[in-house]
């Protein structure tokens, strides 16, 4: 895997491009987050299972995928660059000194450092492939630690902000196999969006962003049978378009 992201070239034929923003915990040796490196294992350092889970369902799908390689502590890669929360100084009752240590140059350099070429590389390999449908692929913790009362009883949540074309194919197919599925929950897409907003809705591009609890998919056998779920959801909502 590369500093940016890892790219797996797939079949064109498939007619996809699956993106996980935040598949990762990796964070360079010269970035000091000052952080207690256990954190990098919780929700809040990365989607957990989503890296295992992408390599997964685009092995099924035979599709090209774009996994990130840097942790969201380092740079969220789901946020508009400009925002604060894209160089974030807390998540989830955590605070990150080394970032809130950042002056205006500082969080400059990590943008075109990472986020920059991340998106860059995905508006490339979209020139280069021209899917026919984009999958987002992230994972939600069960309970905030800022929150613990609030119940997440979702498996699945499915994520769109205005083009619900393919969300609404697959909350039904989900719904059909019994799945609790959250439409635009535990999230709402039309706040979190950054990535489909900028490569999927902007280019009228059918996009799936799809949520998975962590908790479901922290260990081999999850991912595996997730995915044997996921897959054939995804191909379904391509061939319903």
């Amino acid at each position: 895997m590369s500093e940016v992201a890892d790219f797996l070239p797939g079949n064109t034929d498939s007619g996809l491009l699956l993106i996980a923003d935040h598949a990762s915990s990796h964070v360079p040796s010269d970035v000091d987050l000052g952080v207690d490196p256990a954190l990098l294992n919780q929700h809040v350092a990365l989607d957990i299972g989503v890296d295992t889970l992408s390599r997964d369902i685009a092995a099924r799908l035979d599709c090209a995928a774009i996994i990130a390689g840097v942790s969201r502590l380092v740079v969220d890669l789901n946020r508009l660059a400009v925002e604060s929360h894209a160089i974030p100084i807390a998540s989830d009752g955590y605070t990150i000194p080394g970032n809130a240590a950042l002056g205006p140059e500082g969080r400059m350099a990590r943008i075109e450092r990472f986020w920059e070429p991340y998106h860059a590389l995905i508006e490339a390999r979209i020139e280069d492939l021209r899917p026919a449908m984009l999958i987002s692929l992230h994972s939600f913790t069960p309970a905030l630690v800022t929150r613990p009362q609030e119940e997440r009883p979702w498996h699945i949540g499915i994520l769109y902000n205005e083009d619900d074309r393919a969300a609404r194919v697959a909350i039904e197919a989900l719904q059909a196999r019994g799945i609790p599925t959250g439409d635009n929950l535990p999230y709402s897409g039309k706040i979190l969006n950054t990535t489909m907003n900028m490569h999927a809705e902007a280019r009228g591009l059918p996009y799936l962003g799809i949520e998975v609890r962590q908790d479901l998919i922290s260990d081999d056998i999850g991912i595996a049978h997730w995915a044997s779920i996921l897959a054939p959801v995804i191909a379904e909502v391509r061939d319903a378009l």
